[in-house]
This record gives C-alpha cells, structure tokens and sequence, in this order.
C-alpha cells in the first residue's frame, strides 16, 4: 500500500465496518432489554390480575354464603371497606396502564 489514497480507502472501509458491527451489537442488546423488559412487566400485570380476581372470588364467595358484608376483616388487621379496595384496585390498574403505555411509546 504505497499509494495513500488506496490506504486511507482501505482504513475507511475498515472503520466504517468495524462501526456497523458495533452499531448492531449495540442495537440488539438495547432490544432485548426492551424485550426482556416488557416480558417482565407483563408477567408482572399477569400476576397481579390473578391475585385481584382471586380476592375478588373469595369475597364473592363470602357473600354468597351470609359470611360477608359491605367490609371484610382479614386476619391480623382493621376492617377493610370493599368498595374502597375496590377503587384503589382500579386506581392500581389505571396506573399500571399508564405506565405501560408510556413505556410502549418510548420503547417504540
């Protein structure tokens, strides 16, 4: 490589792949943690929404046989007014969509 031109071709291809293999690395990581991120956060909702259903089926489940009324008391704890609960729940629920479609938006 005597000529310089030739070189500095050369080193400019070179550099120009060696900064796409980066770039694509780089890329899929940033991926898979959104990735990994959104999987987490659905499993997460997952649960949550079957411990409210499970609650709420016990509670319905109360009721229907004479044991419950507008409030329940759990072991260990001061009466709990159900609608309350039930709004805190929905209150939960309209965060945690919120929040994920914040994330949907930024991650896209």
């Amino acid at each position: 490589m005597t000529n310089p031109l030739v070189q500095a071709f050369f080193v400019g291809r070179a550099v120009a792949e060696v900064v796409n293999e980066r770039l694509e690395v780089a890329l899929t990581d940033a991926l898979s943690e959104v990735g990994k991120f959104d999987a987490e956060a659905r499993e997460q909702l997952r649960q949550f929404t079957e411990e409210v259903l499970e609650r709420a089926n016990r509670a319905a489940e109360a009721a229907n046989t004479g044991q419950g009324s507008t409030s329940t008391r759990q072991p260990g704890s001061e009466p709990v007014d159900v609608q309350a609960e039930i709004d805190e729940l929905r209150a939960e629920i309209a965060l945690l969509r919120t929040e994920l479609q914040h994330h949907r938006r930024t991650s896209a």
